[in-house]
């Protein structure tokens, strides 16, 4: 495999090669003078269908690419008051100076109209008013529209299939990467044009020198100062009563840019997404990441379907946030930025399940319901400049979290009335953390010196509780009479059973970076060090109490593990009008230690890795990109794999580390290619990518095996993980129809070893999704919105196979009956199948909107979830059991709203 993917990347790049042509020169007019922005186009012979194009800058000079399989082409030579050329060329590269008459243009009637897309250099540019509907209010509801661009539920952005780098309005980034806020709450009337950032280098003292392969997008507004935003109030009538609030007032300056935002809901809408960072920018910022908590425990929860969150979600969500950027000083290079965020939601959920264990020949019964309790804040302080000149950046966080999870457990068994349970679960997690990143460049004549310091501390504490403690199952080997061995459960006479859980963790990562600068290629030197070290402890808290007044050594940790990488490195960069390269070669020293006296762990490790990565890029034929990366790591143990103490993780699951397990290795490589086609002339975008991977372990995880109860053991042989995927999309607009037509495919296969008993056997899956997406606003008393995803797979193994299939689609169609009155119709279609099970479940909404077009506010009255559905119901059917799911979704439910913009 590994050898046709080679062949395959190597016939790329030569047919690349082979076929691209290069035509330069300059261009001068009959008095002699340089012709500045005159077009040249290369273009078919008789088709009048462009192949290339390029601009003459300010000395007339012009260079473009091009690929064809004709002998001959056309190059046209248009400026204004000149006599445009046509001559017919060789297919082949070449360099041909061009002298245009001068001729006075004589202009009749003059009518603007404004190209769809338009490209300059590494910049597409998108005008906003040629893609909107007579619906979209906001910049996330025009994006969808565009060629190339997707927009997800939360305000996410993928260009090409590929999540972006940055997001700036009027060149200024106020989120730091989590503008789902800006995305869905900017009214479209505010927006002049989107332009994409095409091979975006953030940094602007690196520009030329250290290339980057990803893509950024600037909003660029019609005002240089604009007081603008969105907001909506609805209330509605369901079980219970719904309401849902957005306020997001922005306000974009040249100086000073803010956005405040508070909306809530208990109409499932995730509205807290939209604060997470979706750009992380690229590593010469510093290091950026959403925060999170370590869940080592967990209640029991509700199954959740198959189906949009919107559909199931109980939630009774509040989310405020508010970004603010300023220049504090006369020099605009320095910024300040302050963040924060707070969100406070209640979730609900309930399923009822039924499984049939088929070898055992016993049903159980279980019915779950939820509240989970979310509550976390967050605070940033970030201080920049990013000049020519030099680069500074910290970014300081505060997060706390504060969260509390309930659950209510109703377990019945056909077979024994013993075993039928009802059980009360609580989880208190609260969370703490601080994260300081700092990163600066220096220059130092012809070079660069980078310093940056990553400071990390989380302290994660959880106390899992359930009631009463028979619930808990956990045998114990006991002597019965006549010293006969039996197995008693050793929580069978608690009242409550706790689980106590904290950890501690520090990261810090140090480095120094010199840069050295050559013509087209950049040397980046580095020398660093990273440390992480955690103290996990853990204990169930009835051990010290009656009937046992002392702490079990055996259910308890006391766990330090430090793990210690110096590493140093080099960075290879190489930028060119056509190529661009980015390699690093670092070469890492892994020192690992893990200690736990009480449970006999006592691990030392060290080794030496070479990780190298990077990307090669090659521009050509104006609208061609053509790229091939990779990378080389290794990943070891870490403390989720050493703790040898038992710990309940959920009260039905129990599970530790054998304490003879070797540590785990895992070397992972990854290569893959990707091709690009991006022409704003007849607005067709699409992409291929392939990738192949490869993770090699030293040990396998054996399913059957283990010491006790619940004690992981592993089998230490050489195994396998295997993964390869392909995709194609394709998008086009066509501005005859006002249509933007998409269409995307990708297969995966992954093939893994597994074990079972003390057997090693080879799973395979394999998936394969198809999507298609039309928007229409051809009509002026329509507009359509379809989108369909149909996915199919199959799971082979020495139990048996297995087969999966679904089919989803969205119509949204939307009727214009008189002027600022319209009425729309939403279908939700979700299908899958499992085995010979099939399953189709139908969702309808309809909303009525009248338009107030002189104050630009919308009164809208919506029936959702006409059908009424209540339940989602599904089963699954493998070798072992047979289960039934009936899980609670949202009921019908009616909201009257105002929609409007503040300004």
């Amino acid at each position: 495999m590994k050898t046709k993917f080679l062949i395959f990347l190597l016939f790329c790049c030569s047919v690349i090669t082979f076929a691209q042509k290069t035509i330069s020169g300059k261009i001068k007019n009959s008095e002699g003078e340089f012709v500045p922005s005159a077009s040249v186009t290369v273009e078919e012979k008789g088709k009048d269908a462009i192949i290339a194009y390029a601009i003459t800058n300010s000395k007339g000079e012009y260079k473009v690419t091009f690929t064809s399989a004709e002998s001959d082409v056309d190059l046209k030579i248009k400026a204004f008051n000149h006599k445009p050329v046509t001559r017919s060329v060789q297919n082949t590269s070449q360099n041909l100076d061009f002298t245009l008459d001068t001729e006075a243009t004589e202009i009749k009637e003059i009518q603007l109209k404004t190209r769809l897309i338009t490209k300059r250099g590494d910049t597409i540019s998108y005008d906003i008013q040629s893609f909107d509907s007579k619906n979209d209010r906001t910049l996330a509801d025009v994006l969808k529209r565009m060629p190339g661009i997707e927009v997800n539920k939360d305000g996410s952005i993928l260009y090409q299939g590929q999540p972006l780098s940055k997001f700036y309005v009027n060149g200024k980034d106020l989120m730091e990467g989590g503008y789902g806020v800006v995305n869905n709450a900017l009214p479209k009337d505010a927006v002049q044009k989107v332009e994409v950032l095409e091979n975006h280098q953030p940094v602007k003292i690196l520009q030329d020198k250290v290339p980057s392969d990803q893509a950024a997008i600037n909003i660029k507004l019609k005002k240089q100062v604009t007081m603008t935003g969105r907001g909506e109030v609805g209330v509605g009538i369901s079980d219970p009563a719904i309401w849902n609030v957005k306020l997001t007032p922005m306000f974009f300056g040249q100086k000073n840019q803010w956005v405040v935002n508070y909306k809530t809901n208990n109409t499932g809408e995730t509205v807290e997404n939209e604060g997470n960072m979706f750009a992380m920018g690229n590593r010469w910022e510093g290091r950026r990441s959403n925060a999170s908590q370590n869940n080592w425990l967990s209640v029991e929860r509700a199954a959740v379907p198959n189906l949009p969150e919107k559909r199931y979600l109980m939630n009774n969500i509040h989310f405020l946030s508010a970004n603010l950027l300023t220049s504090p000083f006369k020099n605009k290079e320095w910024e300040l930025k302050a963040n924060a965020s707070y969100v406070n939601n209640a979730v609900e959920r309930e399923s009822y399940e039924e499984t049939f264990f088929k070898k055992e020949n016993f049903t159980e019964f279980n019915i779950r319901d939820n509240n989970l309790y979310t509550n976390k804040a967050k605070g940033e302080i970030i201080f920049t400049k990013n000049a020519k000149e030099g680069f500074f950046k910290n970014v300081t966080s505060f997060n706390q979290f504060w969260n509390e999870d309930r659950a209510s457990i109703n377990l019945k068994n056909s077979v024994d009335d013993l075993l039928n349970k009802n059980s009360r679960q609580t989880l208190s997690s609260p969370t703490g953390s601080f994260q300081n990143s700092l990163s600066t460049i220096i220059p130092l004549k012809s070079k660069m010196l980078n310093v940056m310091s990553y400071i990390s501390y989380q302290d994660d504490n959880q106390l899992l509780r359930v009631t009463p403690g028979n619930y808990v199952f956990y045998p114990e080997l006991a002597t019965g009479p006549g010293s006969v061995p039996v197995f008693n459960n050793i929580f069978a006479d608690l009242p409550e059973v706790s689980q106590d859980f904290g950890m501690k963790t520090f990261e810090a990562n140090h480095s120094a970076t010199m840069g050295f600068t050559k013509k087209f290629w950049t040397f980046t030197p580095e020398i660093g060090f990273n440390y992480t070290g955690n103290s996990l402890s853990s204990e169930i808290l009835e051990f010290a109490n009656a009937p046992y007044n002392q702490r079990r050594e055996d259910f308890s940790n006391d766990l330090r593990f430090r793990e210690a990488v110096p590493y140093v490195g080099l960075g290879v960069n190489y930028k060119s009008e056509a190529w661009t390269v980015g390699i690093q070669l670092p070469v890492n020293y892994n020192m690992i230690t893990a200690e736990d006296a009480g449970r006999s762990v006592n691990k030392d490790f060290d080794k030496i890795t070479f990780e190298p990565s990077g990307f090669v890029q090659y521009s050509f034929a104006s609208f061609w990109k053509a790229a091939l990366s990779g990378n080389w790591n290794y990943n070891f143990a870490t403390i989720n794999d050493l703790y040898g103490g038992i710990l309940m993780s959920r009260p039905t699951s129990f599970s530790a580390m054998n304490p003879d397990n070797p540590l785990s290795e895992t070397e992972s490589k990854r290569a893959g290619s990707r091709i690009e086609y991006r022409n704003p002339l007849n607005n067709l975008f699409f992409n291929v990518n392939y990738s192949l991977s490869q993770t090699d372990r030293n040990l396998i995880a054996d399913i059957d095996r283990g010491i006790g109860f619940g004690i992981i053991s592993y089998i230490e042989q050489d195994n396998q993980i295997v993964s390869n995927s392909q995709s194609a999309e394709i998008g086009k607009y066509f501005p005859k129809f006002k249509s933007n037509l998409s269409l995307s495919f990708r297969n995966s296969t992954t093939t893994s070893d597994n074990a079972r008993g003390g057997e090693i056997f080879e799973n395979k899956n394999s998936t394969q999704n198809l999507t298609f997406k039309l928007n229409n606003a051809y009509f002026s008393w329509m507009t359509l919105d379809y989108n369909f995803t149909t996915g199919w797979g199959k799971n082979s193994s020495t139990f048996g196979d297995s087969e999966t299939g679904s089919f989803n689609h969205n119509l949204g169609l939307t009727v214009y009956p008189v002027e600022n009155h319209s009425v729309t119709l939403n279908w939700d279609q979700l299908n899958y199948s499992s085995g010979d099970q099939n399953f189709k479940n139908g969702f309808y909404d309809l909303t009525y909107q009248y338009a107030w077009a002189a104050k630009k506010v919308d009164f809208e009255l919506k029936w959702l979830n006409i059908a009424n559905k209540k339940v989602f119901e599904r089963v699954f059917d493998d070798a072992f059991t047979y289960s039934f799911e009936r899980i609670r979704i949202r009921p019908s439910q009616f909201m009257v709203a105002v929609k409007f913009n503040f300004k």
